[in-house]
């Protein structure tokens, strides 16, 4: 069963049957909200909206911890994380779809680990590549099936947030070799390494970031650019499922 954890603007998934819905404790306590399980072109899955249904929580204070353990008890085998993202690099426009390959985290004061507190080991796990490299390979097979066009790689950066960025951080993050920037990517992704589970993103780029394009004065989201991204994510996911 596949897991599918969507991000800001995609509160809930359209195109899933719904079959039923679950509400589950774990010991880092209480995911962002019950997990929605159901079908996608007849492929059993598990959705959860990473905000909550009502985007009621914003980046720093999302249970990380307590979403990825959720979906581990589920018995899922596999998660891909929607996320939207600014565009950095030149040819990230706003509605671009990314698969990134590597990322670098900004953020701090996260509960970023299941290994810590008394009587559990220090575990040093590694994260040279940070996303599943069989799990991007499926979800780049399932663009180029389903036509959408996309880019295949590039570097997430993941910024505390829940404010946008000034363009000297923008610049920063560029020197540092980030390709796109989002607030959500970390710890997920660590947090989905330690427990085993593949892990890769899926990203819609809804802006320009500050100082890029038209976003030289102030950050300008394309709300229509973005929508038609995220309608390309579900037909995505609908291919992925599909095969």
């Amino acid at each position: 069963m596949l897991a599918i954890i969507g991000g800001s603007g995609l509160s809930r998934l359209p195109i899933l049957e719904v079959t039923h819905r679950q509400v589950v404790r774990t010991p880092y306590g209480e995911p962002s909200c019950a997990l929605s399980f159901g079908r996608i072109a007849g492929q059993n899955v598990v959705f959860l909206a990473r905000h909550g249904y009502g985007h009621s929580l914003a980046p720093h204070e999302i249970n990380y911890r307590a979403n990825i353990w959720a979906l581990q008890e589920m018995g899922v085998k596999g998660i891909v994380g929607i996320g939207s993202v600014g565009g950095i690099r030149h040819d990230l426009v706003p509605g671009t779809l990314v698969v990134p390959d590597n990322l670098i985290d900004y953020t701090w004061g996260r509960d970023h680990t299941f290994f810590e507190g008394p009587n559990r080991p220090v575990v040093h796990v590694d994260f040279t590549h940070p996303y599943d490299s069989a799990l991007r390979e499926r979800l780049i097979a399932a663009a180029d099936k389903s036509g959408q066009a996309f880019v295949a790689g590039g570097v997430y950066a993941c910024t505390q947030g829940p404010r946008l960025e000034s363009t000297a951080e923008i610049r920063r993050l560029e020197s540092d070799g980030a390709d796109m920037v989002g607030m959500t990517g970390m710890p997920e992704a660590a947090l989905a390494r330690e427990v085993g589970l593949p892990y890769a993103m899926l990203c819609v780029v809804s802006n320009w970031s500050a100082g890029k394009m038209d976003s030289q004065q102030q950050v300008e989201f394309a709300e229509g650019l973005r929508e038609a991204g995220l309608a390309k994510v579900q037909s995505l996911l609908a291919t992925l499922c599909h095969d």
